[in-house]
């Protein structure tokens, strides 16, 4: 395919497709800041969108960010660019802090598109996290196979546990979720937006419509967002009784590999979205430091478990809000 031209209008429509990618409490956790001499694009954490309380160190906001370069470098390829990634180890995400990521953008000869992430871009704008049942049917054994390549392919790994270690996942995950109903959160409070009003305005955090119905039975592990809030008009439902999670972990448990997660994560979720397959997150355990460690499956000596995900086949979930790309992109000379 010919090269798009390099100039503000492509880069403001390659933001536009990052900023699809899911976050934590979707807090759309990052800036962008485009050279427009040099053609680089720099992604940073935005920390006025932490989490403190569920989030001290960060690794979510970069499984975030890393998402949202995930879906840039899909944009960049099938526009018939070559995105060149630098990777920052930067543990700081002050204002003042470096970029998570610099993006260099060139045009790309025909021979170097990668057709594989280049092939996900239709995906970007259909993938949406759904928090409604999902059919008590597997997932083939074929398409395992072939998200499992996709965290590969970003320096992760991603399994399917099952048995004891399934049943030790779901446990721990309501052990979180049971704790959160007696000591509440404050950073999920920020993010719930309830009642017609705000849902329909908001541009950040989790609208009412997308909430899903409350868990009547079933071992699914749905966070209730709107616990603390208003009743809402959801009602409930009977979920899977033997959930399908998937797991990714990385070989170490620093920034770079959190940015590597959330690239690997969000390449899965595209994959899977091409095949039907519906996906929600289950972060509740993986937000309390003494449960983390708990998650990691000791027989096949997987590293870090960074993100568990719900795969399915069921609703696609409704798209939730996000920030104008005037929002969260600044262009330099």
């Amino acid at each position: 395919m010919p090269a798009t031209a390099i100039n503000e209008e492509t880069v403001r429509e390659l933001v536009g497709d990052a900023v699809a990618a899911p976050s934590m409490h979707n807090a759309q956790p990052w800036r962008f800041l485009y050279h427009r001499r040099d053609r680089v694009l720099d992604l940073y954490a935005d920390p006025l969108r932490a989490m403190p309380t569920a989030d001290p160190e960060g690794r979510a906001l970069r499984i975030g960010c890393g998402a949202a370069l995930l879906n840039l470098r899909v944009a960049a390829w099938h526009a018939g660019l070559r995105p060149d990634v630098t990777v920052s180890g930067t543990s700081d995400i002050s204002h003042d802090a470096g970029p998570l990521a610099t993006v260099r953008l060139a045009e790309a000869a025909p021979r170097e598109i990668d057709h594989d992430l280049a092939g996900l871009f239709e995906m970007i704008g259909k993938r949406h996290t759904s928090r409604y049942p999902y059919a008590d049917e597997p997932l083939p054994d074929r398409l395992r196979q072939r998200l499992t390549a996709q965290a590969e392919a970003e320096g992760a790994s991603l399994s399917f546990p099952t048995g004891w270690h399934l049943s030790l996942i779901l446990d721990v995950i309501e052990e979180a979720e049971s704790e959160s109903e007696y000591t509440g959160d404050p950073d999920e409070q920020r993010w719930v937006r309830t009642g017609t009003a705000e849902s329909d305005t908001a541009r950040d955090g989790i609208p009412e419509y997308s909430l899903g119905a409350r868990k009547r039975e079933g071992r699914a592990p749905v966070r209730d967002f709107a616990r603390g809030h208003a009743a809402t008009d959801r009602g409930s439902a009977a979920f899977e009784r033997m959930p399908q999670l998937a797991v990714v972990s990385t070989r170490d448990d620093g920034p770079e590999e959190w940015l590597a997660a959330g690239q690997a994560m969000e390449r899965v979720l595209l994959l899977a979205t091409r095949e039907d397959v519906a996906s929600s997150f289950a972060t509740q355990a993986l937000e309390r430091p003494y449960l983390r460690w708990l998650l990691r499956d000791p027989v096949s000596g997987a590293g870090p478990v960074q993100m568990i995900l719900r795969l399915g086949y069921g609703p696609m979930g409704a798209r939730a809000p996000r920030r104008a790309v005037r929002d969260v992109l600044e262009v330099a000379p």
